[in-house]
Order: structure tokens, then sequence, then C-alpha cells
């Protein structure tokens, strides 16, 4: 997928945002910015918009030796999806579908996205877009395909969501089937490594591996060979938030792409309105 201009002012706010959390120094805030402008100006060199985040947030952590400017948010938001926990299961049982439910909570997790939206009220925030169905769900698909699947790749997003994920796991369990969860290699922004994946409980459900890649999204040039390995090998991939579906839409195997349109540019290519959710398979096969 190719970046598209519209993009690149979110970008740059989203590192202004992290270089504030990493320093207080005003005189390191701008070195950071003006290098981040530079990299910017040189997008088309970047062969997605998650390999451009990169990047850009690799010059927060150069300037402020601050690896995870992120770090207590998203402890915060691990710790604020946690205390819903009990109220999604319970919106779970209370329904006749319930692979299609656990899959929309998954979705609805991206509500939690500290690198988009600030000081949100997460339990009302959480109840109001539950009730939102799919404007695009392939799930007729993904059942014919999970019937005769043995392993399940769950490619991860941010933190907070983990907790949403625990719930659609736990509900792909009944399928007797093995799922792998896999998250970043190292921090970046608000998305989820291996520290925050066991943070939310999921070692209690599934597998947790790193992609081996450090953008906040699943480059796969960047990741490590197990993890392709995987990729390549697995019955099912469930690809989680707009950075995986950057970096994977065209990444030629059959993969179910579950997330939230949050920008113009994904919703216009996904043919969504903005802010609308989206369970949608991509058939394409590696030759």
């Amino acid at each position: 997928m190719k970046i598209f201009i519209d993009c690149l002012p979110c970008m740059l706010k989203q590192v202004l945002e992290a270089s504030r959390m990493a320093t207080d120094d005003i005189i390191i805030q701008e070195q950071i910015i003006n290098e981040a402008v530079k990299i910017l100006s040189d997008y088309k060199e970047y062969g997605c918009s998650p390999e451009l985040a990169l990047a850009m947030h690799n010059t927060v952590k150069k300037h402020t030796n601050n690896s995870d400017p992120y770090d207590l948010i998203k402890s915060r938001d691990i710790k604020a999806a946690k205390k819903i926990y009990p109220f999604l299961k319970s919106f779970l049982q209370n329904k006749n579908d319930s692979l299609y439910w656990a899959l929309k909570i998954a979705a609805t997790g991206n509500v939690i996205d500290s690198a988009i939206y600030n000081n949100i009220d997460v339990e009302k925030s959480t109840e109001l877009e539950l009730e939102k169905e799919f404007a695009i769900c392939d799930i007729e698909s993904f059942k014919q395909e999970l019937k005769q699947a043995e392993t399940i790749l769950i490619i991860g997003d941010n933190s907070g969501e983990t907790v949403f994920d625990k719930v659609l796991i736990e509900n792909l369990k009944q399928y007797n089937i093995n799922i792998i969860y896999a998250v970043r290699n190292n921090p970046i922004i608000n998305d989820a490594t291996v520290k925050e994946a066991y943070e939310s409980g999921l070692d209690c459900c599934t597998s947790i591996i790193s992609t081996g890649c450090d953008a906040p999204g699943a480059v796969l040039e960047y990741c490590s060979n197990d993890f392709l390995d995987l990729f390549n090998n697995s019955d099912l991939v469930i690809s989680k938030g707009q950075g995986n579906y950057e970096a994977l839409s065209d990444c030629g195997r059959n993969t179910f792409f579950l997330l939230k349109a949050k920008c113009p540019m994904v919703s216009r290519r996904l043919g969504v309105n903005l802010n609308e959710y989206v369970f949608k398979q991509n058939k394409q096969e590696r030759s």
C-alpha cells in the first residue's frame, strides 16, 4: 500500500506527542520535529506508513534515550480494559452468534488507542461502540475455513485492545484450534509488545510471539524468519488494526483484516464510512 499525503500530518502530530511524553526539554523536542520533518519529506522512499512511522519515532528514542515514551499510557490502557473485561464477557454471553460478537468485541477494543484518542471514558465509549455492527463482515467465509483449520495466527495492534482480543481468543478455544498471538518486537507508539501481552493475561489462553518487526505494523520485510514461517503456514491469519492492514493488504496470502477504519485513506480503500468496523477477507493466495 502506498503512503497517502493525508496521513502525513497525523504522523507528525504523533511524533510531537511522543516527544512531549519523552522529555520536557523544548530544545530536544524541536530537534526531534526538525528531523522528523526531513524524514517526512522523503516519504516516497518508504514502502508503507508503518515503515515511515518507525523511522520518525526512532528520532524520539535517539534524542531522548527513552525507548518507550508510551509505557505509562500503555499500562493505564490495559488497566482500564481489564476493569471492563467482566462486562465484555457478560455482553458476549447475551448474544446468540458468539463468534460474530467476539470478533466485534476485538474490533471495538481499538477505541483504546492513545495514539489517536486521548482522555476518553473507556467504559462509556465501549458500550456505545459495541452495539454497532460491522459495515463489512466476511464471517461466513471465516466459519468455513475455521472448520478445517488447525492453527490461527492473530497479529495484535494496540496495548489496550489486547484484553478485548483475549475475549475473542477464549471464544475461539471452542474450536479446538492452536492460537498464536503476535506483537511488536520493541516499543513503538502505544502498540503491544510481549510485555503488554503478558500484562493483559494473554499467556493464559494463547502462545505469545514477537513479529521481529519494530514498526507499528507487520512489515514482512523486517519480520523474523520464525514469524514469517508462522505467517506463511498458519491456516488462518487475523490481522488487527490499521497499521497491520497498511503493512499487509498486499501481502499475497489469505488474510482476515479486523479493524475500525479511523482515517480517511483506509476508509476509502475499504469502501466504508469513517469509523466503521470491518472484518474483511483478503483472498489473495501465494503463488
